[in-house]
């Protein structure tokens, strides 16, 4: 009787902790931006009463693209096809994170510019991550 076992095959943690990190902060910069162009050409970074100073942007994109990468982290070792898990969750995810921006009591141009930010932030961090894990 012959027992066969799977073995997931993972990415070594720290290129993917390393490169995680480092497209963290360059989303971060990137999602400021297009808040501080949207500012520019005068839409309001304000929802309901409460303002969103530029780096929220940044500091917000960076704290859950951390959580993406933990969750990249996790599916690496227990997923048995970490890349397809990883994208089809972050899109998902994507997804959801535009709901409370159609439902904000902004006006449609700020609501729209928040979810181009979302979109922004997905655009660069998924292939990234994903890139780095077993296919």
């Amino acid at each position: 009787m012959s027992v066969t076992t799977t073995v997931a095959t993972t990415a070594p943690a720290k290129p993917l902790i390393t490169g995680g990190l480092t497209v963290a902060v360059v989303a971060g910069a990137a999602t400021a931006a297009v808040a501080a162009a949207g500012e520019f050409t005068g839409i309001g970074l304000a929802v309901g009463d409460a303002p969103i100073p530029v780096s929220g942007f940044a500091v917000l994109t960076v704290i859950f693209s951390v959580v993406g990468l933990v969750l990249a982290l996790v599916l690496a070792r227990w997923a048995r096809r970490p890349r397809t898990a990883f994208v089809r969750t972050t899109i998902v995810l994507t997804v959801l994170s535009l709901v409370p921006d159609v439902l904000a009591d902004a006006p449609l141009a700020t609501r729209v510019l928040l979810m181009l930010t979302h979109v922004v932030a997905a655009a660069i961090v998924i292939p990234a991550i994903a890139r780095r894990l077993s296919a």
